[in-house]
């Protein structure tokens, strides 16, 4: 086998590996499932123009919906890296932004400033965080000149650079519903909805423990068992809770705890890998949300 033929292999097993790396995220089993189905429709509509038959009218461009910390932007870089190797972008890089990387402060901005960014995104992936904040619920009838030029812009990108651009939008679930709803345009573009649900008690846990061993940082067993009582005590399932990004906070306010056990031990020797269940705030201690 030449060096040619192994370049080949090597991009053909690509895709595996990019899913491997979507199945090793902890949880979102439903989020997996919609993402594989979503490329095999893209992949589908792909082989089709190959062989030279009708194009299929399949849109690339998603909608995630959930609560913060749930994995969105890392599913979403995982769809840009699966997209190049289907062959549907040509980078497949992500650009994120939220309201404010697209909507100016004065009138008549709002386009240009929208359109850089979408420059920057072309090829790849452009991810709009809380894209319902375009098309606030002002009532009355009231609508967002800033949002609704940012929208147009938008809009007409993904027209005008239907095989350069994917967007995907993302926010809580009612709010991105009425997002989609308030322009025909977006209504036409966006018919995939993938739902992020909250991670259940284990699954915070799983993802504590990882970044322990990310960080090289391992768990008492009576630190397991505190930590484990702090993740079933945690709101899951209310609006705004924060998940990944609700572990992450505790485990810096551990990280701060050992450190503060360490100072105080002067001379005694701690061992800086291990989280005692000293270092794990208990129940109802400290508000993480």
């Amino acid at each position: 086998m030449d060096q040619t033929d192994r370049a080949k292999q090597k991009d053909a097993e690509a895709p595996a590996e990019i899913l491997r790396d979507l199945d090793g995220l902890i949880g979102l089993d439903e989020v997996k499932a919609q993402v594989r189905k979503t490329i095999s429709l893209v992949e589908l509509g792909k082989a089709r123009e190959r062989a030279g038959l009708p194009h299929l009218d399949l849109t690339p461009h998603l909608v995630f919906t959930g609560n913060p910390g749930t994995g969105k932007t890392t599913v979403a870089r995982i769809v840009g890296r699966i997209y190049k190797e289907s062959g549907l972008l040509k980078s497949g890089h992500m650009v994120e932004v939220d309201r404010g990387g697209l909507v100016a402060d004065f009138t008549g901005q709002t386009a240009t400033k929208t359109i850089k960014v979408i420059e920057q995104a072309l090829d790849g992936v452009l991810f709009i965080d809380e894209a319902y904040s375009l098309a606030p619920d002002w009532g009355g009838g009231r609508k967002d000149p800033f949002g609704e030029e940012a929208i147009a812009t938008l809009l007409k990108a993904m027209e005008d650079n239907r095989d350069r651009l994917v967007v995907i939008v993302a926010g809580y679930k009612d709010e991105m519903e009425r997002f989609i709803n308030s322009n025909p345009g977006l209504k036409s573009r966006f018919d995939t909805y993938i739902e992020f649900e909250d991670y259940s008690s284990d699954e915070l846990l799983k993802i504590f423990v990882h970044m322990g061993a990310e960080l090289g940082v391992r768990l008492s067993l009576d630190a397991q068992i505190a930590v484990a009582h702090l993740m079933e005590s945690l709101d899951t399932g209310k609006k705004g809770f924060g998940n990944g990004r609700t572990v992450r906070k505790i485990f810096r306010e551990c990280f701060a705890r050992q450190a503060k056990r360490l100072r105080e031990r002067g001379r005694v020797k701690v061992d800086v890998t291990v989280f005692e269940a000293a270092d794990i705030p208990k129940v109802g201690e400290k508000d993480f949300s």
